[in-house]
């Protein structure tokens, strides 16, 4: 009995043994990852900070903006109205109507739900997604960088610039699933590129918004759609 029982806590020490060296290397393998991630981001940072990218700045429809670029003057433009008080750099506008315009003819019936904001509304929109997320639960640090995966910091807003849209169905011709689909297609035949698409948020920074768009011109539309990049995989190539 005694051998016996010698022999089951031999068993239950290498069962501890082995289990503690799994958790070990879970928490190895998690940690690296981890490591990997800040080091992609990293990357990204610096791959794409402003001072390699924004080489452009006297060209408007290329200057960068995200949360590692924020802009650095306000843009002068003058705005126009394209319906339920919404407004956007008058520059855009003949496109942004074309391509509207084009839609309706195929029976989809987009509308611009958002367009210029100035840095006070940009502020007041941040703030109520952190608050929303907040009351989900979430500690301040946690909302707010959930809410920076969806909103954008005041300051480091495409909306700032006048010249990005957040485009939806009407809600009676059309829904939202046609309108994105539509655009999702098409919008680079008038110089309007998907701004997040679903996988690039590494490099933007920004979660999947098939809603919004950002002008940088037919060309440059065309070759992000071809080439199937985001706005700042194509100024860095531009750039190099």
């Amino acid at each position: 009995m005694a051998r016996k029982s010698r022999r089951n806590q031999k068993r239950k020490k290498r069962l501890r043994l082995f289990f503690i060296l799994i958790l070990v290397s879970y928490i190895f393998i998690l940690g690296h990852m981890e490591i990997n991630r800040r080091n992609v981001e990293n990357t990204y940072h610096r791959l794409f900070h402003v001072d390699s990218v924004n080489k452009n700045e006297d060209d408007w429809s290329l200057v960068l903006v995200n949360k590692w670029n924020p802009i650095l003057t306000p843009s002068e433009m003058k705005l126009t109205e394209v319906g339920k008080g919404q407004f956007v750099d008058e520059r855009i506008y003949p496109y942004l109507q074309a391509m509207f315009d084009d839609a309706r003819k195929k029976g989809i019936y987009p509308i611009v739900a958002s367009g210029y904001r100035t840095q006070e509304i940009q502020q007041s929109i941040y703030d109520e997604k952190i608050s929303a997320f907040k009351a989900q639960g979430l500690s301040s640090k946690e909302a707010r960088k959930e809410a920076e995966l969806w909103v954008a910091i005041p300051g480091t807003s495409e909306h700032e610039l006048g010249i990005a849209v957040d485009i939806n169905a009407d809600g009676i011709y059309s829904k939202g699933s046609e309108v994105y689909e539509w655009l999702a297609n098409n919008a680079h035949r008038y110089g309007f590129i998907q701004r997040y698409p679903s996988n690039k948020t590494d490099i933007t920074g920004v979660s999947h918004e098939p809603w919004h768009y950002r002008y940088v011109g037919e060309k440059v539309a065309t070759e992000i759609y071809n080439q199937n990049i985001c706005l700042e995989e194509y100024i860095s190539y531009m750039n190099k």
